[in-house]
């Protein structure tokens, strides 16, 4: 191997590593603040690639029944607690609106836009659109109910969470792999490296909502009550922040970060319905390395795991998946020996 195939190694390792960083950051964020160890991350991902790829072909994307669907069964969990905990006008008509009348207006505008080839601008926007709202009504429907459950009850509905959605996925998108096309054909050489537009594109969205989460976090009264949450819960919930709304607020971070992410992979890679599992898979490694719990960390770990895995696919293609996910028994191994283990309340 000489220097040049080692550029283009380091290129695509970053290049991967960036869309990791995104996903690692998200699942630190779920965790964080709602103890939930998110292994569906990754559907957000195939979800968000096959609704933009949908769009910009001129189709109407499954992702507006899977939102409606998911919508209306929000509604239901919501009449349950509501007759539980006492109905009231107002929380009635809050849960119909984000439930069901903010999914069937996204649904509404979806179809009346889908074929008018408007452009991949508008197709991004409304992709996201598409995406963000299945993250809460996902953890109204699976998470919320249990949210005191310990961290391994709460591992085992993720798993089921997942293949739930992978089957939806086969259900609304179909087994045919979809690929977007590139936001340009523009290409740059840089020294012996050509370096395309798509990837400017992933190296500029993703610093750009890697600094658009730090201000959030740092600058809003959300992001510091999500702040708040993450540290300390009970302290959260005296002072007067609303834990469930934090739950609420995170998975729409993360599915927002999923859409984001699938949309930046449409036109690299052909995706389908149960793509996204492994893509998610080596955020979870990123985020492993750096601790579930710093997202300054999460972010270099993320471009070590892309590095890694571009130099495994040269070097050792069959062996590519193993090395990556073998990058944490080093780092669990370590922690394991040096972090003093404190019991879960019950």
């Amino acid at each position: 191997m000489d220097g040049t195939i080692l550029l283009f190694l380091l290129q695509d390792g970053i290049t991967n590593g960036a869309i990791y960083a995104l996903l690692g950051i998200a699942l630190v964020l779920v965790f964080a603040v709602t103890r939930v160890i998110f292994i569906p991350q990754g559907e957000f991902v195939a979800f968000g690639a096959l609704t933009y790829a949908l769009l910009e072909s001129g189709r109407l994307p499954g992702t507006v029944w899977l939102l409606v669907g998911f919508g209306v069964a929000a509604f239901v969990f919501d009449l349950v607690a509501l007759r539980r905990s006492g109905f009231t006008p107002a929380r009635l008509t809050s849960a119909a609106i984000v439930d069901l009348v903010i999914p069937g207006l996204l649904a509404a505008a979806t179809w009346s836009i889908a074929g008018m080839g408007l452009g991949n601008v508008v197709h991004f926007a409304l992709t996201v659109a598409l995406i963000t709202p299945l993250g809460p009504l996902l953890y109204k429907i699976a998470y919320r109910p249990i949210a005191d459950a310990s961290v391994l009850t709460l591992l085992i509905a993720s798993v089921g969470v997942h293949l739930a959605l992978v089957g939806l996925g086969l259900v609304f998108f179909g087994a045919e792999g979809l690929r977007a096309p590139a936001v340009s054909d523009l290409m740059l050489t840089v020294g012996p490296l050509i370096v395309t537009a798509q990837s400017i594109a992933v190296y500029v969205v993703t610093a750009i909502a890697i600094l658009a989460l730090w201000l959030f976090f740092e600058r809003t009264l959300w992001g510091k009550a999500l702040r708040a949450t993450a540290v300390n819960g009970l302290g959260a919930r005296l002072v007067g922040i609303r834990t469930a709304f934090s739950g609420t607020l995170a998975f729409a971070l993360a599915a927002s970060v999923g859409a984001l992410s699938g949309i930046l992979v449409a036109p690299m890679t052909t995706i389908y319905y149960d793509t996204g599992f492994l893509i998610g898979l080596k955020g979870f490694v990123a985020a492993i390395i750096g601790g579930l719990a710093s997202h300054p960390l999460t972010a270099p770990a993320a471009l070590a795991v892309g590095t890694v895995e571009s130099l495994a696919a040269f070097f050792a293609s069959d062996m590519k998946e193993i090395v990556v996910f073998s990058l944490i028994l080093p780092v669990l191994v370590w922690r394991s020996l040096t972090a003093t283990h404190v019991e879960e309340e019950d």
